[in-house]
């Protein structure tokens, strides 16, 4: 009897364990069939719902010249993720210029999340796939809607978050220099600002906010730009409106800035808002509270100059303290912002902003409940629409490093903030103290594992070594470039007595010389041609693999040609005139 109640014991047990064991198994199918279903959900519906629902009803708005349909606005609920207590640090990909092939991105977002990124703040401008009445606004070489979803996917992958960046006042000549648009503009003769009086530009930016983020709902926060706003107040419009209001251009700009953000937070809850803040800065605190933007948007507060005045930074911070804000951004940056036509980083500069920015992160907690969210790490590639390429995002990857190690690794030897009193929340000396340790000999060695070099030396902004970063040849080549194509073709042409003496502007313009004189320079001639132009031919087909063909033609129209064109047109004459075998001068 006993092994009967034991036995029975037994099969019980087993019974139970497979019913335990089949539930597991529904359950965990359950879970793959839900995700194959949200899988199948998202790549088939649309921004408003399934691709057979036609959604909410557009309302129309007819302007001249331009027709421009402007959403409904309604809710359209975010799920973005807390990262308020998360201090990030974005890497701004400024798109505006020299925009890359996505396949460099699949080898950069790896490597910036080894630096210690966890971000990218991505300025898409005309590189954006705008379509419908926008389709205008994008470049030939714009990216397509595959690219933008997996730009987003690699992002992820690397535990990047992407954060879009769609200029909503200033900076809109790509905007404004179509025909279709002008009439959107500020003053008539200028493409940089909106004017803001004409409904027809706040309806379009709800076209151009709501395509880009139909593409971006994995986003927390999205940029709007905001900054520079050139001419405001001076248009006809504006002019009108200060007279009747008695206003100011204060007013003017946090009056467009909250229609902005009453769209965004009510078309996309939870979504959190970024804008620089230079144009707040002129505008009083009884001002910024009366408006209510601090409770919708945080300001970005960017200076990029090597030692700027943090005591000035510090009355910023406590204005949008005193404003009601709740988070502030920082901006530094890693290149482009040491002159419009720069080709080549200065590694000490960008190193030696970074070091100031840690001296305001490290006062923050007396500015609360002001906290501290995160900086963006600038990288402009063009100063506007209209000006000239900056470095190139290869040659700035090595001061990029320099830069995010420092702020990753950076700390500093202060005194007890609480030793530091001053009207404005401390002392100016809180953000003078002469011992920050962000960029240390460890950083220093972690810097050159991950680039690939055995030194750097800061203040010449070089580096040894063939490094092992993602575009690492045209590092070198721009290099060679900047140290040696003008130099040399100079040298040969101003300093070579015999070509000074036998073949200048004069016998090449007539046409005549002796072969005697001409041969003695003409080997070393035609061989530094032969030289550069294999060079240059090397570094093209390196810049194709990464960029568009209108960024390599425009690099080498502004780096090259300049310098290798005055050696191109002497070895012509010197091959046409060689041949004529010291015929009399031409008339």
């Amino acid at each position: 009897m006993a092994f009967q109640r034991s036995h029975k014991l037994n099969l019980l047990r087993i019974v139970v364990l497979l019913l335990v064991a089949l539930a597991g198994i529904k359950f965990l199918f359950r879970d793959s069939l839900t995700l194959q279903l949200h899988k199948h959900i998202s790549k088939d519906s649309t921004f408003w719902g399934d691709a057979g629902d036609s959604g909410p009803q557009s309302q129309a708005v007819e302007v001249h010249p331009a027709k421009i349909t402007a959403p409904r606005q309604g809710p359209k609920q975010q799920f973005p993720k807390d990262l308020s207590a998360t201090e990030m640090r974005l890497v701004h990909l400024d798109l505006k210029g020299a925009a890359p092939r996505v396949s460099y991105l699949e080898q950069l977002f790896p490597f910036l999340s080894r630096l210690g990124a966890n971000g990218i703040l991505i300025e898409y401008e005309d590189m954006f796939p705008f379509k419908g009445e926008l389709e205008v606004l994008k470049s030939p070489y714009a990216y397509s809607e595959e690219d933008i979803e997996w730009i987003q996917q690699l992002a992820e992958l690397h535990k990047l978050e992407v954060v879009p960046l769609v200029q909503t006042f200033g900076h809109v000549e790509f905007i404004l220099k179509h025909t279709k648009y002008q009439h959107l503009r500020e003053v008539e003769r200028f493409p940089n600002s909106f004017n803001p009086h004409v409904p027809d530009t706040l309806a379009l930016l709800k076209v151009m906010l709501s395509q880009v983020m139909e593409k971006h709902r994995r986003s927390s926060w999205i940029h709007i730009g905001a900054d520079e706003v050139f001419h405001l107040g001076e248009g006809k419009d504006s002019r009108n409106w200060m007279s009747r209001n008695k206003g100011d251009t204060g007013t003017i700009y946090l009056n467009h800035i909250k229609e902005v953000l009453d769209f965004i937070s009510t078309q996309y809850r939870g979504l959190r808002v970024l804008m620089w803040d230079d144009m707040l800065r002129k505008i009083s605190v009884g001002a910024l509270q009366e408006s209510g933007i601090a409770k919708h948007v945080s300001p970005v507060v960017w200076f990029y100059a090597p030692d700027f005045d943090a005591e000035q930074i510090g009355q910023f911070i406590t204005k949008y303290m005193e404003s009601g804000f709740e988070a502030v951004w920082f901006a530094s940056a890693f290149k482009g912002t040491t002159g419009p036509t720069q080709t080549w980083p200065p590694l000490s500069s960008h190193l030696k902003n970074q070091l100031s920015w840690l001296r305001v992160r490290e006062a923050m907690p007396r500015f609360a409940p002001l906290r501290f969210q995160g900086i963006v790490l600038t990288g402009w590639q063009r100063y506007d629409h209209y000006s000239v390429l900056c470095e190139l995002l290869p040659v700035g990857i090595p001061s990029l490093a320099i830069c995010l190690q420092t702020l990753v690794n950076g700390e500093l030897l202060l005194p007890p903030l609480s030793a530091l009193q001053h009207p404005w929340g401390l002392h100016p000396s809180v953000f003078s103290w002469p011992s920050p340790g962000g960029f240390t000999e460890e950083t220093r060695r972690k810097v050159l594992e991950v680039l690939g070099f055995q030194s750097m030396q800061l203040e010449q902004s070089t580096c040894e070594g063939r490094g092992a970063f993602p575009g690492a040849e045209i590092y070198h080549m721009v290099e060679q470039l900047n140290r040696h194509l003008k130099e040399s073709i100079t040298k040969m042409l101003e300093e070579e007595s015999a070509i000074k003496g036998w073949f200048s502007p004069y016998h090449r313009k007539h046409q005549f010389g002796n072969p005697r004189n001409m041969e003695s320079f003409g080997s070393k001639v035609l061989k530094l041609h032969e030289d550069w132009e294999g060079f240059v031919r090397d570094l093209r087909a390196r810049l194709e693999s990464i960029y568009f063909p209108d960024t390599v033609e425009e690099w080498m129209e502004e780096n090259v040609n300049p310098h290798l064109d005055p050696l191109r047109d002497l070895v012509r004459d010197y091959r046409a005139i060689i041949r004529l075998n010291a015929q009399p001068k031409a008339p």
